[in-house]
């Protein structure tokens, strides 16, 4: 690993409150990358096993409940197929945990409850990963670019009990670190609820080099629903279902065919074309992200400022809606070009580099939960 990447990663967890551990074992440790994501949360771990689920939890409401399902907790498409019969959460809000004083008096139970879900969930994502009873289970978690003080003490909460030591990092840093891009990269992560950017330039990125907007999938998601309601007049749908929608037929470009949905109308399968719609919800992140791009290539030291608009990378699930890239390379002409490419594996590039973070961290800079209290 060369010395800007060492570097790098030192910066990255020597910017988080750290309790010191003696040494970072040889054997008997299970490295894991977590994203946990707003609509989905990913883990990539050393022992080969890669999971992603929706980052939904369930509850059975009753005792009837509870024997239909013979389970007590619920996860990913599993709690949300059945959510009418549990109380059912999406603890996760514009990719932090949803706790907040006006969630004391919603999901049953308020705050406290959330963020038992936000645990339940954040237990649930590493036992995908098999850990054995006798390994240690060293983890990096991916956050928001501007995730607050007050969120990070609370993954680091969360994480006790599941975690031997832990380090939470910048989400978009971990997706450039994975890949190797340290140099003039600007990165966007594109999840449901926000859109993270971050700019590298060969050492840790500081806070002027990141902002965080809440142009997102999740904004998409609504503008749809609302565009949807007027354009499918007597149609029953929901906003889980508008999703389902804009994760299959999402585009901002051109396509070959319309996109015809079929929805119920007085309980009668009814076909409607919503190709405008769907174009329309989806080209509203294109602004708000190239204005962002702008803010942050224009306050860039002036020499440099071409490699970085020339070295955009998109990652993140909302980069998979079709011509994206290109259609926000297309919007960079009026800040004078750029060239823009999709991650590979959108969905795990960020846990994938949070794993390669948890390799390469040395040990003094590693968060001991045992005692760790920031």
């Amino acid at each position: 690993m060369s010395d800007a990447t060492n570097n790098a990663a030192a910066q990255n967890a020597q910017a988080q409150p750290q309790v010191k551990i003696k040494k970072k074992p040889d054997s008997g440790v299970l490295y894991v990358g977590i994203d946990l994501g707003t609509s989905r949360s990913a883990i990539a771990a050393s022992n080969g096993q890669r999971v992603n689920i929706p980052s939904f939890v369930a509850y059975p409401k009753d005792v009837i409940s509870m024997k239909a399902l013979k389970k007590e907790k619920l996860f990913g498409e599993e709690a949300l197929k059945h959510r009418l019969s549990c109380d059912f959460f999406r603890p996760m809000e514009k990719g932090e945990i949803k706790y907040s004083d006006r969630d004391q008096t919603t999901n049953k139970g308020g705050a406290d409850k959330v963020k038992q879900a936000a645990i339940d969930l954040l237990h649930h994502v590493v036992s995908l990963a098999n850990p054995r009873s006798d390994e240690l289970v060293y983890g990096v978690i991916g956050a928001p670019a501007q995730a607050s003080i007050h969120n990070k003490k609370l993954l680091l909460e969360a994480a006790r009990g599941v975690f031997d030591s832990v380090i939470v990092c910048s989400e978009p840093f971990a997706v450039a670190y994975g890949l190797d891009y340290f140099q003039d990269t600007l990165v966007i992560d594109i999840g449901a609820g926000t859109t993270d950017l971050c700019r590298m330039h060969g050492t840790l990125p500081e806070e002027t080099d990141q902002i965080t907007i809440s142009h997102a999938g999740d904004s998409i998601d609504q503008y749809l629903f609302d565009q949807m309601k007027q354009k499918c007049a007597g149609a029953s749908f929901n906003l889980n279902m508008v999703k389902q929608i804009k994760e299959k037929w999402g585009f901002v470009g051109r396509i070959s065919e319309p996109v015809v949905v079929t929805l119920p109308v007085n309980g009668r399968p009814t076909q409607f074309d919503i190709s405008t719609e769907i174009r329309n919800a989806c080209r509203t992140i294109i602004k708000p992200s190239v204005d962002a791009i702008g803010n942050l290539i224009g306050s860039f030291d002036p020499e440099f400022q071409e490699h970085l608009r020339n070295n955009v990378l998109l990652g993140g699930g909302g980069s998979q809606i079709i011509g994206l890239a290109e259609e926000i390379e297309v919007a960079l002409q009026e800040l004078g070009g750029g060239k823009v490419r999709r991650v590979d594996e959108p969905v795990f590039a960020g846990a994938n580099g949070a794993l390669k973070l948890a390799h390469d961290m040395p040990a003094e800079y590693w968060q001991e939960l045992a005692t760790a209290s920031a």
